[in-house]
């Protein structure tokens, strides 16, 4: 199983000097994805957004400058939001990174968590799923045919046009991300894509049955359920004991989960909720080296998923702390799971 790492690059809420800010940030980012690296992580995400919170809105440029300063990790969006996207842009910029990175580059497309980028690009979110599927059909045909003709609804048909750089693999490999929408389960089978599951609420047994569908779907279009790749997104955070890491990571996470929640309704996320999530069979990876050894097997148990990426640096949590709990995940936790799965 691979594991590795994601982030949205979350910035300092409130902040003044919003410039100066970022620039931080996007230097804290690169040292992130240089110590996976250099830990032997397998693969390191950056997702998009469109929101101040955030310093990542250009994924692939981020992974641009990291494929320059890593030399093993696979690099990824995560995702990369396809709907308000155009196809054909991601692809070259994709492309480039995996020219840079010598075939380290991957798509992770989804339809987003957030719409900001829909009146910002000028869509319509009624027209929210034709979007996406009419642009993922033709993001995958482009991955393989250098040369197409293609007419669609929501983007300018073209002729016989080349599209250019090719990747220095064969083809991208290309992820879709969901949230447990069965339909989507279906899509990705049906389409033969390697699914990845956020998990970042509720009791992750929940999922099993979304997983059972994207395997029989499979199944049923004559795909071997054993050949498909899965792959699980969650919240984690480590220290060097179960009281430390919940310490120090709660008031951040409060902190973001409360302000995403108050957009959509949810009620404030108390300490109490925060522990029950943190049991071990709860969906937050947030604890001692061995609590998320242990849960990443216990996960692993109920999804047989082929890929696990921890979201680590959520809110305002310090760097350096993040930092530490990165290098437990890769010195400890990351070779007891491998050794265990072997």
């Amino acid at each position: 199983m691979e594991l590795g790492l994601y982030t949205f690059a979350d910035m300092l809420p409130g902040t003044t000097n919003r410039s100066a800010s970022t620039h931080q940030r996007i230097k804290e980012l690169i040292e992130e994805i240089e110590l996976a690296d250099q830990l032997g992580l397998d693969v390191f995400g950056i997702g998009e957004h469109h929101r101040p919170d955030y310093a990542a809105s250009a994924p692939a440029v981020l992974l641009a400058a990291a494929a320059m300063k890593t030399k093993n990790i696979k690099l990824s969006s995560s995702v990369t939001v396809l709907s308000s996207d155009d196809p054909v842009r991601v692809f070259q910029d994709f492309a480039t990174v995996d020219q840079l990175s010598s075939g380290r580059a991957e798509i992770m497309v989804g339809r987003g968590s957030f719409i900001e980028s829909f009146p910002l690009f000028g869509f319509d979110l009624n027209d929210y799923d034709d979007l996406f599927s009419e642009k993922l059909d033709l993001l995958l045909q482009i991955n393989k045919s250098e040369r197409l003709t293609w007419k669609g609804k929501h983007r300018p048909s073209f002729e016989n046009k080349g599209i250019y750089p090719r990747p220095f693999q064969n083809t991208l490999p290309i992820w879709i991300a969901v949230g447990g929408t069965p339909a989507s389960a279906v899509r990705a089978a049906n389409l033969g894509i390697p699914l990845a599951l956020a998990i970042i609420g509720g009791m992750p047994e929940q999922f099993v049955p979304f997983i059972n569908l994207y395997r029989e779907t499979a199944a049923k279009n004559g795909q071997n359920p054993a050949d498909l790749q899965i792959g699980i997104n969650s919240h984690v955070y480590i220290a060097d004991d179960s009281q430390q890491a919940s310490d120090e990571l709660f008031p951040s996470y409060a902190t973001m989960m409360n302000r995403i929640g108050q957009e959509r309704g949810w009620s404030p996320l108390s300490r109490q909720q925060f522990d029950y999530s943190r049991s071990a069979k709860g969906a937050l990876l947030v604890g001692s080296p061995q609590e998320v050894i242990d849960k990443i097997l216990y996960e692993h148990e109920l999804f047989g998923n082929t890929r696990f990426l921890a979201q680590m640096s959520m809110g305002d949590m310090p760097h350096k702390k993040v930092l530490r709990s990165i290098e437990l995940y890769g010195t400890v936790v990351a070779p007891a799971v491998r050794k265990a799965l072997a």
